[in-house]
C-alpha cells in the first residue's frame, strides 16, 4: 500500500505526515489492519527497538473531584462506586510504589484527583517524591495533580520529580462538550509550565468518547506541537454512573489504527497504552506492543487492569523485553536536545482512568456534557458490544488494606 510505504519513510525521517495521510490511517479497513500494524511497527522499532517501558500508577487521593469531566469516575456528581479517600501519607505512597517497582516498573506516576494542587498539596507530594527516591535508586517519578499555578512545576522539579502529566484528552473544538469547569487552554498552559520548569512533559488523549476521526487527528497534531516526551493513549472505560457510560464505540481494530496514527505522527516519542487497553484491545493487546513502547503495569486509578504477571508474560511472549532501569527510553537525538515530538527538536505519564484533571483512567475525564457524535469513517464502523463485564472497580492496592496488583 503506497500510503503505508510513504508513512514508514516519513516516520524513519521524523517527518510530519499530512493530515490527509493521518486520516487515511484511521479510515483503513479491518482487512488491512495487520498491514497498518506492520508498517507502524517498523517506525516503532527504529526508535525504540523491542523495549517496553513499564509504568506504575499510585492514586494518592481518590474521588470527590470538583471538576465535571464526563469521562471521569471521580468527577463532580459521579455515581460510580469507586474508592474514595484523602491523601496517602508519604510512607503509604512509597510502599504502594514499591510493589510496582518490584514488578519491573521503571516510572512511578503519582496522581491526585482535583482541579489542581494547593501549595500545601505540592509540599505533600514533594515529601512523597523524596520518600520514593530515597528508597529506590534510578526510579523515575511523574506527578499528575491537575492544573498548575505559577511556580508549582519548579517546586516539584526541585523535589525530584522527573516528569509531569496533563492530558489534552480531546480536540480543542470538542473540549467544551466534555468538560465545562476548565478549558482546553488551561490544559495547554499546564503542559507548557511543566516544559518551562525542566520537567519531562507527558500529555495524551482519550479515544472512544464519540469523537470523529478529525478530532483524533486534531488532538494528536496539537500534541506534536506541544512536544511532550511521552503520549499516553487512553481508551475510554465507560464507568456506570458517568455521563459517558453508554459510549461503547471502540473495536480492537479501531484501537490499533489509532495507536498506529499516533506513532506515525509522533514517531520518536514514548507512546504509552494507558487506561482501557484490557477493555477494548482485549486479546489484541500483544499486537499493540508493535505500535506503543510503553504500558502501565497492573491496576489503574479506579479500575483494575489485568494481572501484573500477565502483563509481563504478554511482553515476553510477543517477543519484546522490559526496559531496564539503566536504559534511556528516548532516542539519543531527543535526549541530547531536550526532546521533541517528531522532527522539530526542541523540547511525558498519564492514564485516563479517573486520575485527577489530567489523566483519564477508567473512563474518567474532566467534563460533563455529552460527547460529540462521530462524523467520519469512525461512524460507519459497527460499534463494539458493551463489555461491562470487563470494567472492574479497583478494590486493592493504594487506599486499601489489600495487596496491590503489580
Amino acid at each position: 500500500m503506497d500510503l503505508l510505504n510513504t508513512l514508514v519513510d516519513k516516520g524513519l525521517r521524523r517527518e510530519l505526515p499530512t493530515r490527509d495521510e493521518a486520516l487515511a490511517v484511521l479510515a483503513t479497513s479491518d482487512d488491512d489492519v495487520l498491514d497498518v500494524v506492520a508498517a507502524a511497527g517498523k517506525v516503532r522499532r527504529q526508535w525504540f527497538g523491542r523495549r517496553v517501558k513499564l509504568n506504575y500508577l499510585v492514586n494518592l487521593k481518590s474521588g470527590l473531584c470538583p471538576e465535571d469531566c464526563s469521562y471521569c469516575s471521580q468527577r463532580l456528581g459521579s455515581k460510580a462506586d469507586i474508592l474514595k479517600y484523602t491523601w496517602l501519607k508519604p510512607d503509604e505512597a512509597s510502599q504502594a510504589a514499591a510493589a510496582g517497582l518490584a514488578g519491573g516498573a521503571k516510572r512511578v506516576c503519582l496522581v491526585a484527583s482535583g482541579r489542581g494542587p494547593t501549595d500545601r498539596d505540592v509540599d505533600r507530594v514533594s515529601d512523597t517524591i523524596k520518600a520514593i527516591k530515597d528508597q529506590n535508586e534510578n526510579v523515575e517519578v511523574c506527578a499528575c495533580l491537575g492544573l498548575l499555578s505559577d511556580g508549582q512545576a519548579e517546586r516539584l522539579r526541585e523535589a525530584g520529580a522527573d516528569a509531569y502529566n496533563h492530558n489534552l484528552n480531546t480536540s480543542e473544538g470538542t473540549y467544551g462538550d466534555i468538560t465545562t469547569t476548565h478549558t482546553y487552554a488551561d490544559r495547554v498552559d499546564t503542559v507548557e509550565k511543566a516544559h518551562a520548569a525542566g520537567l519531562s512533559a507527558c500529555s495524551g488523549l482519550i479515544a472512544g468518547m464519540g469523537e470523529s476521526d478529525e478530532d483524533l487527528v486534531d488532538v494528536v497534531y496539537a500534541l506534536r506541537e506541544l512536544d511532550p516526551d511521552s503520549i499516553p493513549v487512553n481508551f475510554l472505560i465507560p464507568f456506570e454512573g458517568t455521563p459517558l457510560a453508554k459510549e461503547w464505540n471502540l473495536t480492537p481494530q479501531r484501537c490499533l489504527r489509532i495507536l498506529a496514527m499516533v506513532r506515525f505522527v509522533c514517531p520518536d516519542v514514548e507512546v504509552r497504552i494507558a487506561g482501557g487497553r484490557e477493555v477494548h484491545l482485549r486479546t489484541m493487546q500483544p499486537l499493540a506492543l508493535n505500535l506503543a513502547n510503553s504500558i502501565f503495569l497492573g491496576d489503574y486509578l479506579t479500575s483494575e487492569g489485568q494481572a501484573g504477571k500477565a502483563d509481563l508474560d504478554m511482553i515476553a511472549d510477543a517477543g519484546f523485553e522490559v526496559e531496564g532501569a539503566g536504559e534511556v527510553t528516548l532516542p539519543e537525538h531527543r535526549v541530547s536536545v531536550g526532546g521533541g515530538c517528531g522532527s522539530h527538536g526542541d523540547a511525558g505519564c498519564g492514564s485516563h482512568e479517573s486520575a485527577g484533571c489530567g489523566s483519564h483512567d477508567g473512563g474518567s475525564v474532566c467534563g460533563s456534557a455529552s460527547a460529540t457524535p462521530a462524523a467520519s469513517a469512525a461512524s460507519a464502523e459497527k460499534p463494539a458490544d458493551a463489555r461491562t463485564d470487563l470494567v472492574a472497580v479497583r478494590r486493592r492496592g493504594a487506599g486499601t488494606d489489600l495487596a496491590p496488583n503489580a
